[in-house]
């Protein structure tokens, strides 16, 4: 077996040896094999990195660019990615299991956001502001904010990295990105293509390594402008606490404990194939799976029948090839996690109708684990209430829509929920009463990056996607201008 590529890091528009020598192992979930050495970073690689960002952000190519100019940057940027789709879609599948069909899907749509950021560039401004004394002119300006950190998870990383990356560069911002130590191939290709597009050295860094040796110097480090996260709540409020200390902006794209709603008046085949999308997909590894089902009792046994019998024919195999429909979880611990979790159920009471084992995917010896689905369930219990990150549904039944109601909120998360009704004016009901950023109705798991996306409750702070995440990568300034040839105002009071 040939010996594994090495990765290094991507700083100053170079690769670069890590500075302390040391490299960490990435294998395919799929197979265990190694697929690369990657560079294990610290805090001295990613003060170099925050360095080579500044000097870029300072950098007049960078600095003096106009709006316009920066939206033809990103719009290369997303034609190369449009170019290398293939390639980028097989490293991704690679590097974490997600089906190769599922990627090449993503890859498809993934320079809108780029297209998209491109065209907003040169529509980023103020506003103009009526004073008391025409003399005066008042006027704001949304200027970048320097630096940004983003750290990105492992179930999507150029999906995740490019909502961070492609507003910040879009407002005029630099970069220092830290992906999950589980992905870092695909973030390192992008980065590259990044300065092929034009971007300025330093625009775009990538420091690979693992959360406490890089990502928490990335988090501390003085010149960083703002943090943006993605991952675990837990680890989301760690962040917090450490921007709000320095007085810093964060971004934070947290866990979530989606309810999927189906009605008794729902068209049920579609209602089940949603519910199989919304926490089979991708094995369940994405923060808005759909992974409580709250069904009308009148319903139940027709919506649970359709979608065991669904889960159960479930291609589980090589993500590579285009008949799997089910590839493996990430990495070792993360089976071991959702194994646990599904014990735990078991414990409390929940009866697994289909499911609850670990395989080897038919001999691949990866880390798969079987489509999961627990009844039997109530939402007090852990394996509801607690995010899990994999293919395992709950199933809840309900009488009436104020239970639903109840229910769905009942959870500390608030990211995104489903509702399956064919009335109309129960749709906007449900819609006004869920605690949740994103409703879909009659969908899962639709997305553009021009709809904005936030969390509500521990799910998150702030806005990504759309024109309203400028505002989190801008700063606004308001400017006070003298037109005429005497003072204007009196000292004493200061009023105009």
């Amino acid at each position: 077996m040939p010996e594994p590529t090495t990765l290094q890091h991507f700083i100053g528009g170079k690769p670069t040896a890590p500075a302390a020598g040391e490299y960490f192992e990435s294998t395919n979930p799929a197979t265990r094999r190694p697929l690369y050495r990657a560079a294990r970073g610290n805090a001295t690689d990613i003060d170099r990195a925050v360095t080579a960002a500044t000097a870029a952000f300072e950098d007049p190519r960078w600095r003096d660019l106009s709006q316009t100019r920066r939206g033809h940057l990103l719009r290369r940027l997303g034609d190369l990615i449009a170019e290398h789709a293939e390639e980028l879609a097989r490293t991704e599948t690679l590097d974490n299991g997600k089906l190769l069909r599922e990627m090449r899907g993503q890859l498809a749509t993934l320079p809108e956001y780029y297209h998209y950021y491109a065209g907003l560039a040169d529509k980023i401004h103020g506003d103009v502001i009526p004073t008391s004394d025409r003399r005066v002119l008042n006027y704001t300006a949304r200027e970048p904010l320097g630096v940004v950190g983003a750290i990105t998870p492992w179930n999507s990383p150029l999906t995740l990295t490019s909502s961070k990356l492609a507003p910040a560069l879009c407002a005029g911002n630099t970069v220092v990105v830290k992906p999950s130590e589980h992905t870092s191939a695909s973030v390192l290709r992008l980065a590259e293509l990044a300065l092929e597009a034009g971007f300025p050295p330093g625009a775009v860094n990538v420091v690979t390594g693992f959360g406490a040796e890089a990502g928490q110097p990335l988090v501390d480090h003085p010149g960083l402008a703002k943090i943006s996260f993605t991952g675990s709540t837990a680890t989301g409020s760690r962040i917090a606490s450490a921007a709000a200390g320095r007085f810093i902006g964060s971004t934070l794209e947290l866990g979530g404990k989606s309810p999927n709603i189906v009605f008794e008046d729902a068209d049920i085949a579609n209602a089940a194939m949603g519910v199989v999308a919304g926490i089979f997909a991708a094995a369940g590894q994405t923060c808005i799976a759909g992974s409580r089902v709250l069904v009308h009792r009148s319903v139940h046994d027709e919506l649970l029948e359709r979608v065991t019998a669904r889960a159960r024919a479930i291609r589980i195999g090589d993500p590579l090839e285009e008949t799997t429909e089910l590839g493996p979880l990430a990495f070792a611990d993360q089976r071991d996690k959702v194994a646990g979790y599904v014990d735990l159920g078991r414990e409390e009471g929940a009866r697994v109708l289909t499911g609850g084992r670990a395989t080897d995917g038919g001999g691949l010896g990866g880390y798969f684990y079987e489509p999961t689905i627990l009844v039997d369930v109530d939402n007090s219990m852990r394996v509801v209430r607690e995010e899990i990150f994999g293919p395992v549904l709950a199933v809840l039944p309900f009488d009436t829509e104020e239970e639903a109601v109840r229910i769905a909120n009942d959870t500390e998360y608030g990211l995104a929920a489903g509702v399956w009704t064919t009335s109309l004016s129960r749709a906007h009901r449900m819609a006004d009463r869920l605690e949740a950023g994103t409703v879909w109705v009659n969908t899962y798991r639709a997305m553009s990056p021009m709809s904005p996306r936030q969390g509500f409750k521990t799910s998150g702070v702030g806005v990504e996607h759309g024109t309203e995440t400028i505002k989190e990568y801008t700063r606004l300034k308001s400017v006070w201008i003298n037109t005429g040839e005497e003072p204007v105002a009196d000292p004493f009071t200061m009023r105009s």
